[in-house]
């Protein structure tokens, strides 16, 4: 496949605006593409020259410090959606709106002075100000969507961006009739260390050695912060779950003790198969390696791993997600046979049942992970930076 080239001098650098934050979801994405625009143009002999705009209390606010990207915030307004047309006029509210305009005022004026060749937005309530701002100073803006249904934010600025990005082909009828000629099915980019991994190297790093490696591996996880409702049902059936399986279980720093007291009363046996952790970091890579089923959240960043690696997974999505988008992504991937999605009132009972047969069945495992890993897109980062160099050579 031809890759578009940058449109400058060389000894020119490319200017890139990245908006979007507030969570993880839209934040590490825009930074995989950073880094993998970056080396596109180093191979090019450019440079690449980066400002990332967002809020002041955002994770993109650390997270672009720390790798080295300037950052810029600006003041926003988060409208709480509500099917109670009274609750939209709550004083929150209210208060947010009133930011708005004062967030398009230093938007417009940071674009306006730095000049992007392209700006990239992935979402979250700071990029409609960024994204207004770009389409008034008339540089181009690529949206990139993270979820199967589009984000409040990305509905309302593809109808002004020169391309829209979206990590399925089932967003494409959601867009706006105006967006999708120039719409680009890219996937949602995925760190390429994620997909690297090494399972022995897991066994080694977590001291794993008692695991008993002709039995599949189950990694459970709610999030870095964990998840009260995955751990609960992974406690109520883990004497079964440890007969048939080893189990890695990330349940979240506050959550750990609690476990642990719990888990105290395990066969040695069975104990020996377990390893309860709050927090899993670098380790990550390795872990999904070793992993042959998951259980998890359904956000569109875990989705974008899972799939790209080619994992069964069991599915409990996150009720309070922005629009139900984790049921929507868990009942997408279910709906193809590429996972379980467990919704609704979870039981203990409803989760065995779902875990079960992938951990008696080899064949049956094997063949959602295959339909899993037709459903990802391990190069979608250089396909959304394609999309990037040909938005800035229009």
């Amino acid at each position: 496949m031809n890759r578009p080239a940058s449109v400058q001098p060389s000894g020119t650098p490319f200017r890139l605006v990245v908006t979007g934050g507030g969570t993880g979801g839209h934040t590490y994405p825009a930074l995989t593409a950073v880094r993998t625009l970056q080396a596109r143009l180093a191979a090019e002999g450019r440079a690449l020259d980066v400002l990332w705009i967002g809020t002041a209390n955002g994770l993109e606010a650390r997270v672009a410090p720390a790798e080295g990207i300037r950052f810029e915030p600006v003041a926003t307004g988060k409208i709480r959606r509500s099917a109670n047309p009274l609750k939209l006029v709550s004083p929150a509210n209210v208060r947010d709106m009133a930011r708005v305009p004062l967030g398009a005022f230093q938007a417009r004026a940071l674009i306006s002075r730095y000049q992007p060749d392209v700006v990239l937005a992935t979402g979250g309530y700071v990029a409609v100000p960024v994204g207004l701002a770009a389409k008034a100073c008339r540089r181009p803006l690529v949206v990139h969507e993270q979820t199967v249904r589009l984000g409040l934010a990305n509905k309302v600025l593809a109808r002004v961006a020169a391309r829209v990005a979206v990590s399925s082909p089932s967003t494409l009828p959601l867009l706006p009739e105006s967006a999708r000629p120039t719409a680009a099915v890219t996937g949602n980019p995925v760190r390429p260390e994620v997909l690297a991994g090494s399972a022995d190297k897991a066994v080694a790093a977590l001291g794993l050695h008692r695991f008993d490696r002709r039995l599949p591996t189950v990694y459970v996880t709610g999030g870095a912060q964990g998840s009260a409702q995955i751990n609960t049902l992974v406690a109520e059936i883990l004497p079964w779950l440890l007969t048939c399986a080893n189990v890695v279980h990330q349940c979240g720093p506050a959550n750990e003790a609690g476990l642990r007291e719990r888990a105290a009363g395990l066969p040695a046996d069975l104990a020996d198969r377990y390893l309860l952790t709050g927090y899993v970091g670098s380790e990550l890579p390795d872990l999904l390696a070793l992993a042959d089923v998951v259980v998890s959240r359904s956000g569109a960043g875990t989705l974008a791993e899972l799939t790209a690696l080619g994992k069964a997974a069991v599915f409990v999505p996150l009720a309070s997600s922005a629009g139900n988008e984790q049921a929507h992504n868990a009942r997408h991937l279910q709906d193809a046979g590429a996972a379980v999605a467990l919704t609704g009132e979870v039981t203990a009972t409803a989760l065995r049942e779902a875990v079960a047969p992938l951990l008696a069945e080899p064949a049956r495992r094997a063949d959602m992970a295959q339909q899993a890993r037709r459903h990802g897109r391990p190069d979608a980062a250089e396909r959304l930076v394609d999309v990037l160099l040909e938005a800035a050579a229009r």
